[in-house]
């Protein structure tokens, strides 16, 4: 399995070696090894988890909120989750979905309203 050096990783995520070490020191996410020198290994399955608690970042969730997203997405990859905790991660998920739903909206107002000031001082310039 090939694996990654965090430097690899923050240029294909976009993210800072800062954002990655901070995702690791608050249990937010951990590479998947580590070299003999202590560098650490991210593989590819490592760079999707990053990719999703990127996409979540913008809407403003809390680290906590998306460490629950991230055990509850292991939990529907596990092939031996029985059927009840499956049933409950997706409970959890659809309520995730939904509020981040809302948030999205609320960045599409903000967007929207952005536009208007701009449009209103590009009318000025006029």
């Amino acid at each position: 399995m090939p694996v990654m050096h965090i430097g690899e990783v923050a240029a294909r995520t976009e993210l800072s070696l800062r954002s990655l070490r901070h995702w690791e020191e608050v249990g937010l996410l951990q590479p998947s090894g580590r070299t003999e020198g202590g560098f650490r290994l991210y593989t590819e399955a490592d760079v999707e988890k990053i990719l999703v608690i990127r996409r979540m970042k913008p809407l403003g969730f809390s680290l906590e909120q998306m460490k629950d997203v991230m055990r509850d997405l292991e939990v529907l990859a596990d092939p031996g989750a029985t059927a009840a905790d499956r049933d409950d991660v997706r409970t959890r998920l659809d309520a995730i979905r939904a509020e981040a739903t809302e948030r999205r909206l609320a960045l599409v107002r903000q967007l929207d309203m952005a536009d208007e000031f701009l449009a209103l001082i590009d009318a000025q310039s006029d």
